[in-house]
């Protein structure tokens, strides 16, 4: 006589979720370090083997535009190779100079995928967090050294709130910043210099064809982010530091004064000589909404410690006993510093 059959003999396949399977990740053990050189449209150009930033694309930066394309030897005939983010690292933002891991096809041949799956620690993050124009806080460039803001004297003119963002940016995201003024044929950059001299960063100027050594001294052997509005010469002057990067130049618009983005995404660009420069779209707007008084004052060692008696919560600007207005009082600190770091923090909370 045939059993009569209940639910228990009915086996229904799981409804397919979100949630992993099981717990039990797999360890990777045999993963290849690997840096992220480009990011385009999900996919991630890496360098196998490289120790650091500054190893990034050692020799051609790829396609014509300077992307560096998955396939493509670098200088030391290493294979660039292709990525997407492995499962575990589906909500874990990569961006340009991220030290990853990979896994699957390594062999950078046309077609061939590997997979990234896991991000290293990053010692610095160039971010933009949110603002009118993008609610989203979006990281730029990891684990770089420089923040070289480039700006030009005319054409278009100078716009110090940006730079005065920047400034605020790399000390949130512990680089060191150092501003390139361009174009100094066309203008003086003496009263833009005697502006950020009390600021203490480096300031170096450059002019088609002039000497770029003062700058590539500072450039030698770190990872450094160029970062600028659109038109200011940023992709001329990385054109002229790397002669094979074929970043594509754009010009400005005579009836706006604003420049158009040719850069598209940022890369990494080895330097001849040693040292890696990223190049970035132009930008119009930098959001720092998010970023916090005592990660700048941290860039300024003779003030920060004048602000230790500050009450909790001190903006260090409006605030009635702000310890940095005592210090100006009894003379411990230089006044002009102190209006200079006061400038950067109100560039948190006006528009850029």
């Amino acid at each position: 006589m045939a059993r009569e059959l209940d639910e228990d003999d009915v086996r229904t396949r799981p409804g397919r979720g979100s949630r992993p399977r099981t717990r039990i990740r797999p360890e990777h053990a045999d993963a290849t370090r690997a840096v992220v050189v480009a990011v385009d449209r999900g996919r991630y150009t890496c360098r196998p083997g490289s120790a650091g930033a500054s190893g990034a694309s050692r020799g051609k930066a790829g396609r014509p535009g300077g992307r560096a394309g998955a396939g493509e030897a670098d200088g030391a005939g290493a294979e660039l190779v292709a990525a997407v983010r492995g499962g575990s690292m589906r909500r874990t933002s990569v961006v340009v100079g991220d030290q990853v891991e990979l896994v699957g096809d390594l062999s950078g041949r046309p077609g061939s995928l590997a997979r990234i799956v896991r991000r290293e620690e990053r010692s610095s993050l160039l971010r933009r967090t949110a603002d009118d124009a993008d609610p989203v806080e979006r990281p730029i460039v990891a684990n770089a050294d420089l923040l070289v803001i480039v700006c030009a004297l005319t054409d278009p003119p100078p716009r110090t709130g940006l730079i005065d963002r920047c400034l605020v940016a790399a000390y949130d995201g512990g680089l060191t910043p150092v501003l390139c003024l361009t174009k100094t044929d066309l203008a003086d950059p003496g009263p833009v210099r005697e502006s950020y001299e009390p600021l203490g960063l480096p300031v170096v100027t450059t002019r088609p064809g002039g000497d770029l050594d003062p700058l590539l001294v500072l450039l030698h052997e770190a990872t450094s982010v160029f970062f600028g509005h659109s038109g200011v010469g940023k992709s001329t002057l990385v054109n002229r530091l790397v002669p094979n990067a074929d970043r594509a130049i754009g010009v400005v618009n005579a009836v706006t004064g604003r420049g158009r983005h040719t850069s598209s995404a940022a890369v990494a660009l080895a330097l001849p000589a040693g040292g890696t420069v990223v190049d970035t779209p132009g930008i119009r707007s930098f959001g720092l909404g998010a970023v916090q008084p005592e990660r700048v004052l941290l860039a300024f060692d003779d003030l920060s410690a004048a602000t230790v008696d500050c009450e909790p919560g001190c903006d260090h600007l409006t605030a009635p006993d702000c310890g940095l207005d005592a210090a100006v009082q009894a003379g411990r600190v230089d006044p002009v510093r102190v209006a200079s770091l006061r400038r950067l923090l109100a560039t948190r909370v006006t528009p850029g």
